[in-house]
């Protein structure tokens, strides 16, 4: 058999098996997607969801997507925010390495719609425990929430992921917000290979910035740390040591501007007028955590040098009865791979609380 012939009867049979792949999908799709529009027992009325996920990231995505091959009734809302958006790429999650957040998003959307998932763009404004839903000890009775829609649509959810994420505030220097996931950059696992061996700088954000110029030198020998407002007298000696032997030039004095030219940064003026020519600049933002709705249900929250976040077992479960919290919700570190990981530890968790739930329910009648 030549190997024209073999490539042609090759291609022919894998064209054969994406067409019956395609069939399956396409059965399964119809099949799940009416599983999940199937109420459960348990006495909750037909127009209540399994499950509301605020936020269509990384994390809510991954929940929703086991939700609904749990086949659970579920619904998305997501206000479109999604921390990543400046950025053209994502790295690091493996199989997804270089894929762009948008289309990562938008593969993420198609994949729960096969299973019979419901995707809104809403935001929500206000959630509400219906009855006395308690703890006794580690066991919650079952209860229902009320979940208010910004364009006025109130829904009912026998249980919530809280994937709403955070928001990064950005030092208030003129052209970083501008640049910020182009060459002014945060995190050097995310970008830190693409940029590598150019020359860096670091503004400071305070003594903790000292880590984040050693960390990037890693990718770089040629980094810069701008202490900006931060004074020398405030890095400790192991600081300097540190530094130095890492190759970091530190540099006093405030930064006013950064230049860039054919759209392209290349240098930070300080505001003596002196001029550091660098191509990338990494900079430390304030998370803001978006947990107004976890604070308005009452989960306890953990303050940290990194914002308040929510205090959650394992799986992701707050203080609050049926509700879980997921992705950088619970942490300004949590990278895309983590924000999945941690919606589909959340949606198992719940897939399995319904169940007894719902075999509660029918023991007790």
């Amino acid at each position: 058999m030549t190997e024209h012939t073999r490539n042609t009867r090759d291609t022919r049979n894998d064209q054969n098996a994406r067409k019956a792949r395609g069939t399956r999908n396409a059965r399964d799709t119809e099949r799940n997607g009416n599983a999940g529009r199937t109420r459960r027992a348990g006495g909750h009325g037909s127009g209540t969801h399994d499950v509301v996920v605020v936020g269509g990231g990384a994390a809510g995505l991954s929940a929703a997507l086991v939700l609904g091959r749990a086949r659970r009734r579920t619904l998305v809302v997501d206000a479109g925010e999604p921390r990543n958006a400046p950025s053209s790429h994502m790295q690091g999650y493996l199989s997804r390495d270089g894929m762009a957040p948008a289309e990562f998003l938008a593969v993420g959307r198609e994949e729960i719609a096969r299973y019979g998932v419901e995707l809104v763009r809403d935001r929500v404004t206000d959630v509400t425990r219906d009855g006395d839903v308690t703890r006794d000890g580690d066991v919650a009775r079952d209860g229902d929430f009320t979940v208010v829609l910004g364009a006025g649509r109130t829904v009912r959810a026998r249980r919530l992921v809280v994937a709403t994420g955070l928001q990064d505030e950005l030092p208030a220097v003129p052209g970083v917000a501008e640049r910020f996931g182009r060459d002014v950059l945060h995190c050097p696992f995310c970008h830190g290979w693409e940029v590598r061996d150019e020359p860096f700088g670091v503004l400071a954000a305070g003594p903790a910035s000292v880590h984040q110029a050693l960390m990037v030198s890693q990718w770089s020998k040629d980094v810069t740390l701008f202490l900006h407002t931060v004074a020398e007298e405030e890095l400790s000696g192991q600081d300097l040591r540190r530094l130095a032997a890492a190759g970091v030039d530190v540099v006093p004095g405030e930064v006013a501007e950064l230049l860039v030219e054919d759209d392209r940064l290349t240098g930070v003026r300080l505001a003596d007028g002196s001029v550091h020519a660098r191509s990338v600049l990494y900079v430390a933002p304030r998370p803001v955590p978006r947990t107004g709705l976890l604070e308005r249900l009452g989960a306890a929250m953990d303050e940290t040098p990194f914002g308040t976040y929510p205090v959650v077992d394992p799986t992701g479960l707050t203080t609050v009865p049926g509700v879980w919290a997921a992705g950088n919700a619970i942490g300004f570190a949590e990278q895309v791979v983590h924000a999945a990981s941690g919606g589909y530890r959340a949606a198992a968790a719940i897939v399995g609380d319904l169940l007894m739930a719902d075999l509660d329910a029918a023991v007790t009648g």
